[in-house]
């Protein structure tokens, strides 16, 4: 059994989905591991991780107008408001989501399938820098 690990930042714009399939494919491709798991993990509490289809861009759209009509910025009975109106908010969408994924590894890539990607989901209004660890074990 082999393990790597690694990390990627991720420099986002404001809210929505940045796709970083690419990368981390680049990345396990690499380590010369054929077989096994990969975990995916965002280092942060005001974004998160989520598989999504990356053919149509109207799904990522819908998805984050989804997130913003179910948990809305400017709730006034949020008192965690420190560092702006989405700050609250963006710690709500982060715990409806997830801050890590497992993906199974075959033939040195992530598993996925035709239509899936894997997207950092950014839930705050300004531009962020996100660090992901990934962690590979295999065979």
């Amino acid at each position: 059994m082999t393990q790597s690990q690694g990390e990627l930042t991720v420099a986002t714009r404001g809210k929505g989905l940045y796709e970083i399939t690419k990368e981390v494919r680049q990345w396990v491709s690499k380590q010369g591991i054929a077989s096994g798991l990969l975990t995916v993990f965002l280092q942060h509490t005001t974004a998160s991780l989520t598989i999504q289809e990356n053919a149509d861009p109207d799904v990522r759209a819908d998805l984050t107008d989804f997130i913003g009509r179910l948990v809305p910025d400017n709730t006034p009975w949020f008192r965690h408001t420190l560092e702006g109106p989405d700050d609250m908010t963006s710690h709500i969408r982060s715990a409806l989501t997830s801050p890590s994924l497992s993906i199974p590894v075959r033939g040195r890539e992530p598993a996925l399938g035709t239509w899936q990607g894997i997207y950092v989901f950014e839930h705050r209004n300004a531009p962020h820098r996100r660090s992901v660890l990934l962690h590979l074990i295999g065979e």
